[in-house]
Order: C-alpha cells, then sequence, then structure tokens
C-alpha cells in the first residue's frame, strides 16, 4: 500500500513510538522482545520515507522521564540501541540515509555516545532520508537549555532581550537546521504528545492510531500520509 499519487506527502514526519511494552505483554513475552519488534518497525518505516518521498524522520526513542523505568528495562534499551546501531549503520549508509541525534546526549553513558558519534560520522555526508533520534529528549528540557543559553549571552553582555524572537530560540534548539515536523504520529491509541517537540509541533498535524508500535509498518504509515493529505492546513489563519 501507498500513499494515493495526487497526495500531498509531508516533509517531516515525527512519531511517538508507543507500545512496544504492551505490545509484549499481550504475547506473554519479556518487555525487551517488544522493543527488539519495536526496531525493527523502524527499518520498515525508514524504507517507506524514502519511498514515499518523506524527507525527514525524527523517531522518540528514550525520554528524559524514560530514566524512570527498572533499571534492567534501561539497560537493556541502551543495549539494544548500541547493537542496533552497530547492525543498521551500513544499511543507512547503503541507501543514502543520514543520522542524527537530539536531546542530553552528554548524560548517555561513553559507549552509547561513541557509538551514536561513529553512526553519524559514517552517514553524515548522505543526501536521502534524514532520520533523527531523540534521546535523552524532553521537551520541557530543550527550551530550558536554549534559554539558559540565551541568558548566558544577556548577561554578558552580548545580547540585548529585544533581539530574542522566534528565530533565534528555534535557532538555539537541538533541532536547529531542522524543518519543524508536518505530521506527528502516536501509536497504541494514547493521545498525548508527552513532552515531545513542544515547541516544533506548534502547527503540526497529529495523527493518532490505536495500532502498538512493533505492527506499525508501510501501510500504517500510508494510512497516516493519506490522512495527512485529506487536512486543511491553515496556520491560525
Amino acid at each position: 500500500m501507498k500513499p494515493p499519487d495526487d497526495t500531498a506527502v509531508p516533509a517531516h514526519i515525527a512519531i511517538i513510538m508507543d507500545g512496544n511494552g504492551r505490545w509484549a505483554q499481550e504475547k506473554r513475552l519479556p518487555k525487551i522482545m517488544g522493543h527488539r519488534k519495536g526496531a525493527e518497525a523502524i527499518r520498515d518505516v525508514l524504507k517507506a520515507c524514502g519511498e514515499f518521498g518523506v524527507r525527514y524522520l525524527t523517531l522518540y526513542a528514550f525520554s528524559t522521564e524514560n530514566w524512570k523505568r527498572p533499571p534492567e528495562e534501561v539497560e537493556g534499551l541502551m543495549k539494544l540501541l548500541v547493537d542496533q546501531l552497530r547492525a543498521e549503520t551500513k544499511n543507512l549508509n547503503k541507501n543514502n540515509v543520514r543520522l542524527n541525534a537530539i536531546g542530553r546526549l552528554s548524560e548517555l553513558s561513553h559507549g552509547v555516545r561513541e557509538q551514536l558519534r561513529a553512526s553519524m560520522e559514517l552517514t553524515s555526508s548522505n543526501t536521502g532520508v534524514t532520520l533523527t533520534l531523540a534521546l535523552n529528549y524532553g521537551g520541557r528540557a530543550e527550551i530550558i537549555d536554549a534559554v539558559r543559553d540565551i541568558a548566558r549571552e544577556t548577561v554578558a553582555g552580548r545580547l540585548r532581550p529585544e533581539a530574542i524572537d522566534d528565530a533565534m530560540i528555534t535557532g538555539r534548539l537541538s533541532t536547529a537546521g531542522l524543518p519543524d515536523p508536518d505530521l506527528l504520529i502516536r501509536t497504541s491509541g494514547e493521545m498525548r504528545i508527552s513532552n515531545f517537540l513542544l515547541w516544533q509541533l506548534s502547527y503540526a498535524e497529529i495523527y493518532f492510531t490505536p495500532v502498538m508500535w512493533p505492527d506499525f509498518g508501510r501501510d500504517e504509515l500510508a494510512r497516516a500520509i493519506a490522512e495527512f493529505g485529506r487536512r486543511q492546513r491553515r496556520y491560525g489563519a
């Protein structure tokens, strides 16, 4: 399945990948198996984005709140992240995908940071889909970091308060250089944005689906894009 040929395809899709744990629970499997199946869904969705003409895909992979999960689950998630990066980076490079990451990356373990650095460096010249992983990311934390940066410059006398505007704040966020998402997708039936891209989602269309993330693939993405194409985007006008 693909979106109708006359459908307006969003340039940037952001996804809250929800439901891995519940998917595993329903199948009476360990939670980490849901996360592994969810990692496979990323591969399918990324491939479909390239085929459909989506230029940017941003995935909420690990939030600042996820540290509250049981230590063994967090450890398993970080190991899975490193394993997937090692296994998939060559394919990303082969398919012209550029890997990017946002969030408080300095708080991740040395091993995770090093693998991220290596994977991003290898794919840095690619010109196809830009895949951004939001890791140790929170929308409020991102805005706080941007405000602190601006405040330091103001106190130092290098910046006048009157010069602070929308563009300046946008340029201090971790997504600087990326266009704002056109479409936000959240899987598993939950209907909230969970501290994700609070500034950037101001005018994004939002699509909620009951499908658990491990079961979300090409056809579900096509349905979301088709629905996006039926929306009228007025940007407050």
